[in-house]
């Protein structure tokens, strides 16, 4: 008997709004240093939802979305402020 195996996609268990917060918040305090990271949780994050919407919310085409948050991309961080009020979630700091 062979074994089959599914990538594991972590957008498919981000259901609530509250699951996409603690995912952000969770990626951030794994990321360190690494912007790429982030830019990949987001876009993990708008996978979970409708990437066409947060697309068009944030005032980008779908495409240069995709390429933005791949993890591949080097979005300004304008982008990346356009994308999380696009997905409904606000940045905060703590100490």
């Amino acid at each position: 008997m062979t074994e089959q195996f599914t990538r594991w996609d972590s957008a498919e268990y981000l259901k609530t709004e509250e699951d996409m917060a603690n995912y952000l918040d969770a990626c951030m305090e794994e990321a360190g240093d690494d912007p790429a990271f982030i830019a990949k949780a987001l876009g993990t994050i708008a996978r979970a939802g409708s990437m066409t919407q947060v697309a068009r919310d944030a005032g980008l085409s779908r495409e240069s979305l995709y390429r933005a948050l791949s993890g591949e991309g080097n979005p300004d961080f304008g982008t990346i402020l356009k994308v999380v009020k696009a997905l409904g979630l606000k940045l905060h700091a703590s100490t």
